[in-house]
């Protein structure tokens, strides 16, 4: 036992180290930075609470928070409502079912960098490919003014959570798992009670996949919270008038812009314990509504 202990070990050792030295060692660093002065390029100089205390004196900070909550409010459920519903969609027997469910899954495999400069384009309030199309819409005698995605701060905020919906192929994927374990005979049951297609949906589907909803709602609330790239790079600088500056868009910038690694800890330490909150707020609210076979 020892022996296969110590070749067991042998052959984990290469993600122990990993996870040691790029896991354990930056989340203790940082928390021991969050209590110090450190530009990097001199030694940390200890402070204490400091750092905590000015986050809240921040109204850069504090209003960076504020954008991204909004982002997750908005985000995670207009995600969730697409995946499910594509789920949904491509969970039906039709003929060449693979292809489209590999069409509606690349989408998410774009990079983010490329995916910023490609809504750049289709948002664009001049040439845009979406303001084109609004153009075309006329509502009896009067015509639709397309409005100024990128530009207009009313509207900055809700293009990005608009965006949110193109990556919606990872959880979709989820979804249509959880939907093919959902058992036949329930929808047998439902349709010898002269149960619609809605009715099955709402009390029959919904519920056997509420672990696999809970699942990616908490994925989405982690993955919003910690939004960084795409606004970076369609609004740089929180433009137009810092609406849209995130969370992780302010913490890069005191890290590696003004050199402020220190202050830059204490955020992510703030950002880890509101992500913490959310989750458990989450789990909490599953257990009522949170289906699971044999509980």
């Amino acid at each position: 036992m020892k022996r296969d202990w110590r070749v067991g070990v042998l052959f984990a050792s290469p993600w122990i180290l990993g996870f040691l030295v790029f896991m354990t060692y930056p989340v203790v660093a940082s928390f021991f930075y969050s209590f110090t002065s450190f530009s990097v390029l001199q030694p940390p100089r200890w402070i204490g609470l400091e750092n905590y205390r000015e986050l809240t004196r921040d109204q850069v900070f504090i209003n960076a928070l504020k954008t991204t909550l909004l982002y997750v409010m908005g985000a995670v459920p207009l995600g969730t409502v697409v995946a499910i519903l594509l789920a949904l969609l491509l969970n039906t027997k039709v003929r060449g079912m693979a292809l489209y469910r590999t069409m509606f899954f690349l989408p998410s495999l774009v990079p983010q960098i490329a995916l910023g400069v490609l809504f750049q384009w289709v948002f664009n309030g001049d040439y845009g490919l979406v303001n084109e199309l609004i153009r075309k819409v006329h509502i009896g005698k009067y015509h639709i003014p397309p409005p100024n995605w990128l530009t207009d701060p009313a509207w900055a905020k809700w293009t990005l959570v608009l965006i949110a919906a193109w990556g919606s192929g990872q959880a979709m994927i989820i979804y249509l798992a959880g939907l093919q374990d959902v058992p036949e005979s329930l929808y047998e049951a439902a349709d010898i009670d002269g149960a619609k297609i809605v009715a099955k949906t709402i009390h029959v589907t919904l519920p056997m996949i509420s672990p696999v909803i809970m699942f990616n709602v908490i994925m989405g609330i982690i993955g919003s919270i910690q939004v960084f790239a795409l606004p970076y790079i369609l609004f740089p600088g929180g433009a137009p008038e810092r609406s849209t500056y995130m969370f992780a868009m302010y913490l890069f910038d005191n890290a590696f812009g003004f050199q402020r690694m220190g202050y830059a800890s204490a955020m992510g330490w703030v950002m880890f314990v509101i992500t913490l909150a959310l989750t458990l707020v989450a789990l909490r609210f599953s257990d009522r509504h949170v289906h699971y076979e044999g509980g």
